[in-house]
């Protein structure tokens, strides 16, 4: 049942009665600096955009590495913090679950997920430590370790690329711009040359376009079964 509330108060669900919102049912216009906020904000996108763009060609040689490497029994970490973690985590959902089509689940783990081990040890030996404990418990020769950071700075990110060189590990970076510390000591890196905010949305866009290019070197290899986003144009 649709419940609004009293005239000039939010009904308690939190939904707007029909005199708080416009003659549509939307909210009130939104102020001209708001506006401008949002206008700013799309068109900062661009850049990031175009950053992307210029480093097509090295998203699909990760995206065909990745399959290679999983396909034949490594595995992928990842890390992030903040958003950065989010987006970690929503690769290692994208290769564990699925992107688009129907292939076999690959390995793939977020070493920010498991909170009983992230607790434990920035509790015990810090944070700075976060990551790298974990790469040298999961991390194998011939795995890939993907660091996500849009300042390109964050001390546990370096200390875990440090870790992982030691293993064997590959490492990749999507940062913001270049140069940076991060894309410095990795094996490669995508930097994006936008503020924070929207090369975080660029490094999603990044993402998915390494897991379109990973599911169309599975369906290559005879191991998958193309998704409906394959070859739209």
């Amino acid at each position: 049942m649709h419940r609004v509330g009293t005239p000039g108060f939010p009904s308690p669900d939190g939904v707007s009665s029909p005199e708080e919102a416009g003659h549509d049912g939307a909210p009130h216009d939104a102020s001209p600096a708001a506006r401008e906020a949002v206008r700013t904000h799309l068109e900062n996108v661009l850049p990031a955009l175009r950053s992307l763009e210029s480093q097509a060609d090295r998203l699909a040689d990760w995206g065909v590495e990745l399959a290679q490497r999983l396909l034949s029994g490594q595995k992928l970490l990842a890390a992030g913090n903040g958003g950065s973690a989010a987006e970690a985590q929503h690769l290692t959902a994208e290769l564990v679950g699925r992107f688009d089509g129907e292939r076999m689940p690959f390995s793939a783990i977020s070493l920010h997920a498991e909170s009983s081990a992230v607790t434990a040890i920035a509790n015990d030996y810090g944070y700075e430590e976060l990551f790298a404990r974990q790469v040298r418990a999961h991390g194998r020769s011939g795995d890939i370790l993907v660091l996500l950071s849009t300042s390109g700075q964050s001390p546990n990110l370096l200390r875990a690329a440090e870790a992982a060189s030691r293993l064997n590990v590959t490492t990749w970076a999507l940062t913001g711009p270049a140069p940076n510390p991060l894309a410095s000591c990795c094996d490669d890196a995508v930097a994006i040359d936008a503020i924070s905010a929207n090369a975080q949305e660029g490094h999603l866009i990044a993402l998915h376009a390494i897991c379109r290019a990973f599911e169309a070197e599975v369906v290559r290899k005879g191991q998958g079964v193309p998704g409906p986003g394959a070859d739209r144009r």
